[in-house]
């Protein structure tokens, strides 16, 4: 089978596609042919030898994954072959841009019936982490106010989109391209972060979802009630003390129970996914020259692999 490796760690030009044996499932996991594969920033840290979870080269890159289960190990009692399903790879975040991929059966779901294998390709670890900013690390509720920093990103739209579905007040930042973007998605407020201050426009809020980091992650803590909290998945390093406003910084954990969730809403159609640049899987390298910014289409970039 074709995979998407590296051998050790760098700039993209170190992506190679190798033919591979196929793998066999052990206890607690399933084999999965992969109709469609995500590429997301965490895939460039793994391949820059800067991800605390991905182990050494040589490893197969990728985590979310779309496709039809081959083979099932022993302990999976609720997968069967022939299940289309979506999720992650593992806690490692490895080895989904490839022909066929072991997942852990704890870290995929059934597939969402109304999504292509693309569209729920781009959905598990970016869904997931919105999810997990908004209602257990914020606990947010309808009548709070939010802050979504980099809206028009792929964690920032879903957190837009899951924020407005729960009747919560939402002010946002996006670049002046993508203003109306992020309004469609649900946004109350939306600040074009080029123009000004930001913190000095919007209503205070209870809670800041940090996608940019940095200064910008900084200054949120001026917009915030006391009491309130900033949630970041991009920032570790330590805040300055900022009475009564607590800070918090997580990985995402991807399992099957919030897949289901996610899966619902999508379902309902109360939530979109947002597909971006479409690659076959032996352009992997070029997926992640855009990650380092090279020119793509908004949304998350997907790998077509298995038609």
């Amino acid at each position: 089978m074709r995979a998407v490796r590296i051998h050790r760690f760098g700039p993209p030009d170190v992506i190679l596609i190798d033919d591979l044996p196929l793998p066999s499932p052990g206890s607690g996991e399933v084999l999965v042919r992969v109709a469609a594969s995500g590429v997301g920033p965490w895939d460039a840290l793994i391949r820059e030898g800067k991800s605390k979870v991905s182990p050494k080269p040589p490893l197969t890159l990728g985590s979310d994954l779309s496709g039809t289960i081959e083979a099932v190990g022993p302990n999976v009692p609720d997968f069967n072959t022939g299940d289309e399903i979506y999720g992650v790879t593992n806690p490692q975040f490895c080895g989904a841009n490839a022909e066929f991929a072991i997942a852990s059966a704890s870290m995929i779901a059934k597939k969402p019936e109304r999504l292509t294998h693309l569209e729920a390709a781009s959905v598990p670890v970016i869904a997931v982490t919105a999810w997990q900013m908004l209602f257990e690390y914020a606990r947010v509720a309808e009548g709070h106010r939010i802050l979504v920093l980099g809206a028009a990103g792929n964690v920032g739209a879903y957190g837009v989109q899951l924020a407005a579905n729960k009747g919560i007040n939402i002010s946002a930042t996006a670049g002046s391209k993508d203003i109306e973007f992020v309004r469609s998605l649900g946004a109350d407020v939306v600040v074009d972060y080029q123009m000004g201050s930001f913190e000095d426009v919007v209503a205070p809020v209870d809670a800041v979802i940090d996608t940019v980091g940095g200064d910008t992650r900084e200054r949120s803590f001026r917009a915030v009630k006391p009491g309130g909290i900033v949630v970041s998945v991009v920032s570790t390093e330590p805040v300055h003390q900022h009475s009564g406003i607590r800070a918090v910084f997580f990985y995402v954990e991807v399992t099957t129970s919030r897949l289901n969730t996610v899966s619902k809403m999508l379902d309902d159609g109360k939530l979109a996914p947002h597909v971006g640049t479409v690659l076959p899987l032996n352009e992997a390298r070029r997926a992640h020259e855009m990650l380092a910014g090279a020119p793509h289409q908004r949304g998350k970039i997907a790998l077509e692999v298995n038609g």
